[in-house]
Parts: structure tokens; sequence; C-alpha cells
């Protein structure tokens, strides 16, 4: 998907609705930014809410596990 968008005066851009909305960018997302040759590339950061679900310990087990890292340091 292509759509152009404008650059304000204080290097400021707005990223089309349709592209937010099938990213799941929301306000406050954090965007990485890089440039390769004359490319602008934005990648979306994780975020907790996209690693939600994603792990295969019970909430239990992660709160055991979280003790025993902070009982090491």
């Amino acid at each position: 998907m292509t759509t152009e968008v404008q650059v304000t005066r204080r290097g400021q851009t707005t990223i089309p609705i349709e592209i937010r909305k099938k990213l799941r960018i929301k306000e406050g997302a954090r965007l990485s930014v890089e440039s390769i040759d004359d490319k602008i590339i934005f990648t979306k950061s994780p975020s907790m809410d996209d690693l939600d679900g994603s792990s295969k310990l019970t909430p239990a087990k992660a709160i055991r596990l979280l003790d025993k890292m902070r009982e090491a340091e």
C-alpha cells in the first residue's frame, strides 16, 4: 500500500488511518525510524499489548520466576 503524505515545516507527518488500523498503531505507540538509500522505513516497536498472550507461562509461574530473578540480584 502506498500513500502520499505531506511533511509539515516541523518535520511531522500523519500515518494514514488505513495503515494505522492494519498495523494496530495507536496513540503513544513507539516506532523505529531508519533511512536506507533514499527511503525512510518506519517499523512498529513491540508493545506490551502485542506480547499479551504470547507467553506459555501462567501468571503464577511468571510471578515466581520474577521473584527468583529478583532474589538473584
